[in-house]
């Protein structure tokens, strides 16, 4: 099978350094060009050692058209940057895989809101397929231009998913405790996120909304008839890596009857053939490490009384970014959906 051009937009934080990684080895793909205005000519290799003799590509000017010369390009940048830049590309027939949040909503008015920009190609985003796999793998498949989901959205969704698509639970009051670590906040130099300020310390952030709550209730609002109607809050935790929300949903009355061996059978049979989601026995207490550095996410069911609570933990870098991303990818042109991606996590 002839290997696909890669090019990456923004290689020089934390999710592109993680795609890096990630499609440094991938059985199916040649890494063409890693882009970046600032850092033109320097090698990838000597920004990330951890890289060396595994990516001997230098940055590149995005305005010398190497892109063009890719069969795909993922935009780990900054929202905007990716509107800006994927219509030409997709015009030129390659494809786009945008980890920011320019092609997560449809409504421009919401993204507009929340988000503090003018929306610039309305018209592209009518194409965009929102790319979470095991929700949307036959529309992934089809995609020439995906938004790539948040971290945070994912263990939501997913974690509500098989609850909202079955009518069990009541929609208007679904409560998400989510919790990242600092590598969430991205690769830059910031107060909140230096070691002194946010070591041995915990805080909840965006309380009063969160930029991730509409991309989520857009989805969530797809799994059932019901009005949606999410508490999401958010907390910043003093490690690296990983992700661990708990969801609380309280089932309807025609549904409490329903045993605790029946809702894991729910949850076992939805995820039955997912490679990377894990539904643990019922009543486990899935950990932040048993996912590190790895596209796995685990799941596990709890109850009380009429309220289902679902844990959920992933790599907030794999699974909640870089991971899924590739895991768009291998979709989309066909590849096995775990090549380049099917590693254990790293323990301890």
């Amino acid at each position: 099978m002839q290997k696909i051009k890669i090019g990456i937009v923004g290689g020089t934080g934390y999710t592109g350094v993680e795609l890096l990684r990630l499609l440094a080895h991938h059985p199916h793909v040649e890494l063409h060009a890693i882009t970046s205005r600032t850092e033109a000519g320097v090698p990838v290799a000597q920004m990330f050692p951890s890289l060396r003799g595994a990516v001997d590509l230098k940055f590149s000017d995005p305005a010398s058209g190497i892109l063009e010369e890719c069969d795909v390009v993922f935009f780990a940048t900054p929202h905007g940057v990716a509107m800006a830049q994927a219509p030409a590309l997709l015009n030129k027939g390659i494809r786009v895989i945008d980890l920011g949040a320019d092609f997560r909503l449809q409504d421009t008015a919401v993204f507009e809101k929340w988000y503090k920009l003018p929306h610039s190609c309305a018209d592209v985003l009518k194409s965009a397929v929102y790319g979470l796999p095991e929700l949307n793998r036959e529309a992934v498949r089809q995609a020439k231009l995906i938004g790539n989901p948040g971290c945070y959205p994912t263990t939501m969704q997913l974690g509500f998913y098989p609850l909202l698509k079955n009518n069990l639970v009541d929609a208007s009051a679904l409560i998400a405790d989510c919790k990242s670590g600092v590598s969430g906040a991205g690769r830059k130099a910031e107060v909140a996120t230096l070691f002194s300020e946010s070591s041995d310390s915990m805080k909840a952030y965006g309380v009063s909304g969160h930029r991730h709550t509409p991309e989520t209730v857009e989805q969530l609002s797809k799994m059932t008839t019901q009005a949606v109607h999410l508490i999401f809050t958010p907390h910043l935790i003093p490690m690296i890596r990983g992700m661990h929300s708990t969801l609380y949903a309280k089932l309807l009355p025609e549904a409490q009857s329903m045993s605790n061996e029946d809702l894991q059978q729910l949850f076992e049979m939805t995820y039955a053939s997912e490679p990377f989601v894990d539904v643990m026995p019922f009543g486990s207490h899935p950990e932040t490490r048993s996912t590190r550095a790895s596209n796995m996410l685990r799941m596990a069911l709890h109850r009380h009384g009429d309220t289902v609570i679902v844990l959920v933990v992933q790599d907030n870098l794999v699974k909640g970014a870089a991971g899924q991303a590739v895991q768009n990818m291998n979709v989309m042109f066909g590849f096995a959906e775990t090549a380049g991606i099917d590693m254990l996590p790293v323990m301890p």
